[in-house]
């Protein structure tokens, strides 16, 4: 757009020429005064605007500074990878688990599979159980906190406190709070070929594995169908009872079923590990490609 300035610069130099050509354009014929009242005056305006092209910025105000805290970010993220070597039960279970790993990046889940006999085993767990995590919550059973705060209740001057557990206490002042695992879910599925499959559910946290429940296929594409129709499928069938209402002795009995496959304290620990270690190379990942987008 023309500035105010020019434009005010602009007006004088139309005027005069209008002025001058009025006077050097000779009258062709005579005109009355009537006629000449009625002929409309042609007047040239000078234009207001400008031809020129607008080009839109290459980038907004912000990308520049968006740029340099994803830059930041990448740096302390990559110095922290240098820094924490792999968990000990991570490398310790790679080079020594039975089962192999498939982890694709930029997916959310990771595969473990093995033949044991007859049968296929296929384990999978998510990342998205440790971005979903409360990052305040207590990840102790509630029924031992219960328990814990049924014990010594009332005024701290009614009771004694033993010679030993002071002595407990006094130690254990200066030691930093252990850190806890988080727990992870296992989808668990056992098929054999042409007899169904077992689909188990579990939690696995602190070396331990909890089976929620055990379901029974006769067709084994609903224990690994994610579809609409699988699930729509599923819905009508009979699979099985909660786990915990089952015998106590069926219950040991399917938890040493599951241990000899593999579904073990060794893969408890595992699990809750390498999803962190991979959580912080996707979200390096991501990081990544956030930059380069905003660049580009």
């Amino acid at each position: 757009m023309l500035s105010i300035r020019s434009f005010a610069r602009a007006v004088p130099r139309t005027a005069s020429r209008l002025t001058a050509s009025a006077f050097r354009r000779p009258s062709a014929r005579p005109v009355s005064l009537l006629q000449s009242a009625w002929i409309p005056a042609r007047t040239q305006y000078a234009a207001a605007f400008s031809t020129t092209t607008i080009r839109p910025s290459k980038s907004g105000e912000a990308d520049d500074e968006l740029v340099a805290k994803l830059e930041s970010e990448i740096q302390m993220e990559n110095e922290m990878s240098d820094e924490g070597d792999m968990p000990t039960s991570v490398k310790d279970y790679l080079e020594n688990g039975p089962f192999e790993i498939l982890d694709t990046p930029g997916q959310e889940e990771v595969v473990l599979t093995r033949q044991f006999g007859d049968e296929t085993i296929k384990v999978t767990f998510s990342i998205a159980d440790l971005n979903q995590l409360d990052p305040e919550a207590d990840f102790q059973d509630p029924a031992m906190g219960d328990e814990e705060d049924n014990i010594n209740q009332g005024d701290e001057k009614n009771f004694k406190v033993a010679p030993e557990d002071q002595v407990e206490e006094q130690d254990g002042e200066g030691e930093e709070e252990q850190e806890q695992s988080f727990p992870a879910r296992l989808n668990i599925v056992v098929e054999k070929a042409e007899k169904g499959a077992l689909a188990v559910e579990a939690v696995v946290q602190e070396g331990m594995v909890v089976i929620d429940n055990v379901f029974y296929y006769t067709d084994a594409s609903h224990a690994y169908g994610k579809t609409a129709d699988k699930v729509h499928e599923r819905q009508d069938l009979y699979v099985g009872p909660p786990f915990s209402n089952l015998d106590e002795d069926l219950q040991v009995l399917l938890e040493r079923y599951l241990d000899e496959r593999g579904i073990n304290a060794a893969l408890a620990l595992f699990v809750p590990d390498y999803i962190e270690m991979k959580e912080q190379k996707e979200y390096s990942r991501w990081l990544e490609n956030v930059k380069g987008f905003v660049e580009a």
